[in-house]
């Protein structure tokens, strides 16, 4: 990747929006401290920058040092203007297949990100509810490597009919020969996308999915609502994630993958990254070459990896830079414990500043940070029955074919 026109294009599509991110101090009476009618609360200055999928994710790829190219919907609002000029602003090819929808309103997020607490967002989807697969011209995918989706889940075209649009998306990328990643976010429960059948959805749309990682809270949410609500009693809401243990991972990383995933994960937070890959040797044959050409490191693999200490700014698009990371390992072909470490390293840095990919590097120097013996935090899962390599400094599964 020295010389640019050797690097890897990837397509990077679906959601973005403008993120106004507060600057907020923290207090003694903690989040509920603010949250109170007619309060004035004082905050610092606000970080004002993309967010979303495509540009967190897509710009992440962008500082790692890939061809990256990004299609999303603005409106052609004040909001609409800044987002582009923000692409531009970091490089102009970034911004050069973006859509532009006339008389609709932008999307935009109010982060709240307290310290010590999970993010909140008030969020308003705009122009990303009429993107559909006619917005991704075939043209865009040529000479590519890898194609991204993220946040159908806030995108109102993406959910309808079952999914049908969202399985139109992947089924043209396959068709282009591409390897294919999706991603999610937790749709709002008291919306039509958050009363919508997932599960359903990813059984349609899954089987066109090489890569596939959401979050606990959001794989759990879609898979299991009885599950979620009884982790939701029993942790309280901002707390899901003390449910995740070795089993449970076990469990929903299989069910992904028999639905048709390639390669399945989950992100757990600061808990670290779970990976499992298909026992199928068809499917990942039929993947593309970035996996079907190390399809014997894939194939039933069954991995767990902690994060990486850092001290943290602010979790704003950490899960998006993640997948980053990961993909990044993809289009090296490295194995699956370096291209955990990548991912987490890489979303690791994310968190070192508010914004979503401004504390992010060049892929040189995250594994030179890897190299130099970068920390990580003290197992804070349960993962009986899993063994630990300690060559790789990661757990494998009971199903890991190397267990």
């Amino acid at each position: 990747m020295n010389k640019k026109e050797e690097k890897p294009k990837v397509v990077v599509a679906g959601h973005i929006c403008i993120d106004i991110i507060p600057e907020l101090k923290k207090r003694a009476g903690g989040l509920e401290s603010i949250l109170i009618p007619g309060k004035l609360v004082e905050c610092g200055p606000a970080v004002l920058s993309t967010g979303g999928a495509v540009s967190n994710t897509g710009r992440a790829l962008h500082r790692l040092g890939f061809d990256a190219r990004l299609t999303g919907k603005t409106g052609d609002d004040a909001f609409g203007r800044a987002i582009l000029d923000l692409l531009r602003s970091e490089d102009p090819k970034l911004a050069e297949s973006m859509i532009v929808a006339r008389g609709e309103a932008t999307s935009y997020s109010m982060v709240v990100s307290f310290p010590g607490v999970d993010r909140i967002f008030i969020h308003c989807p705009g122009a990303n509810d009429t993107f559909t697969s006619a917005d991704i011209p075939a043209g865009l995918l040529e000479g590519a490597s890898l194609f991204h989706f993220g946040y159908p889940t806030i995108m109102k075209k993406m959910y309808e009919n079952g999914g049908a649009e969202l399985e139109k998306v992947f089924r043209k990328a396959k068709k282009a020969g591409l390897v294919t990643s999706l991603d999610m976010s937790r749709p709002d429960p008291d919306t039509a996308a958050g009363k919508t059948d997932w599960a359903a959805i990813l059984e349609r749309v899954l089987p066109y999915v090489d890569v596939f990682l959401p979050s606990f809270e959001e794989i759990v949410f879609m898979l299991d609502r009885k599950l979620y609500r009884a982790l939701e009693r029993k942790f309280g809401p901002p707390d899901v994630l003390e449910g995740a243990e070795g089993s449970l991972l076990c469990e929903l990383t299989g069910r992904m993958t028999g639905m048709g995933a390639t390669v399945a994960g989950i992100k757990i937070g600061d808990r670290g990254l779970c990976v499992r890959g298909t026992t199928d040797a068809a499917r990942l044959k039929k993947a593309g070459v970035l996996l079907s050409a190390n399809a014997a490191k894939w194939r039933g693999r069954m991995i767990y990896a902690p994060c990486f200490q850092v001290k943290v700014a602010g979790a704003t698009g950490s899960g998006d830079s993640t997948i980053a990371g990961f993909l990044s390992g993809l289009l090296e072909g490295a194995s699956p414990e370096t291209t955990l470490a990548t991912a987490l390293a890489v979303g690791a840095c994310s968190v070192e500043k508010p914004d979503a990919v401004s504390g992010i590097p060049g892929l040189g120097k995250v594994r030179e940070r890897i190299k130099k013996g970068w920390r990580r935090h003290p197992l804070k899962l349960d993962l009986k029955g899993w063994r630990k390599d300690e060559e790789n400094g990661v757990w494998l599964g009971p199903d890991d074919v190397n267990y």
